[in-house]
């Protein structure tokens, strides 16, 4: 493995650390929370709602599941906002890992909950037209995790070449100088509102195959 894929690792690993520091330092819920606790007990919220709304309370249990992968997509994309590092999840390796994770997983799912009746859901609605179906939803399938792979990686990686341009162009660009500071703050703000707008898409497209894989037939 090489220094770069090595520096993901690492900067993974610090991105792990971040969240279960944080999640550490909330503490315990209780009757008059800090603002930090309210700022934790909000995302959960968040997340909960998100689950409720496309799996239903059935699907609560996976509650940590998804808010973990939440805060580790969250804090390595913010990672990539510190000068000098760049994030975890510009590298497809990172990406690849928690989409197979997410892949396997509602597929786990969906097989110990209906058993071999969850092949059902590949059939489409047509008897008929049931090994065309099949075939189109296992390629389907299959391009979930390389889907959310490249969405990710190309949106992080672009960003972070971009952030890098437009700091250039304002530094040596002396007829905006004058402007630089405020040029560098909306920089910054489009690229923090990318890092949670990457970490939403990733929660919520989990969600979205987790539904697919619980939900029963009827539904």
């Amino acid at each position: 493995m090489d220094g770069i894929s090595l520096n993901h690792v690492y900067l993974g690993i610090v991105s792990m650390l971040i969240s279960i520091a944080l999640i550490l330092l909330a503490g315990k819920p209780s009757l008059k929370p800090t603002k930090f606790q309210a700022l934790w007990e909000g995302y959960v919220r968040f997340v909960r709602n998100m689950i409720l709304e496309n799996i239903g309370k059935e699907g609560l249990r996976y509650l940590p599941l998804i808010s973990s992968i939440g805060l580790f997509v969250f804090f390595s994309n913010l990672l990539g906002m510190v000068p000098g590092l760049e994030a975890p999840t510009a590298n497809v390796n990172t990406n690849l890992a928690l989409a197979l994770i997410v892949f396997l997983f509602y597929n786990i799912e969906g097989f110990r909950l209906h058993g071999l009746g969850y092949l059902k859901h590949f059939m489409g609605p047509n008897p008929y037209l049931a090994p065309v179906f099949f075939l189109i939803e296992v390629i389907s399938h299959l391009a979930r995790p390389i889907t959310l792979t490249l969405r990710l990686f190309a949106n992080m990686k672009g960003g972070a070449m971009l952030l890098v341009v437009l700091v250039g162009l304002v530094v040596q660009n002396y007829f905006i100088m004058a402007l630089s500071p405020i040029a560098l703050l909306f920089i910054i703000a489009i690229k923090f509102l990318a890092v949670f707008i990457q970490a939403y898409i990733f929660m919520i497209l989990s969600v979205v195959y987790l539904a697919g894989a619980v939900a029963h037939e009827e539904h």
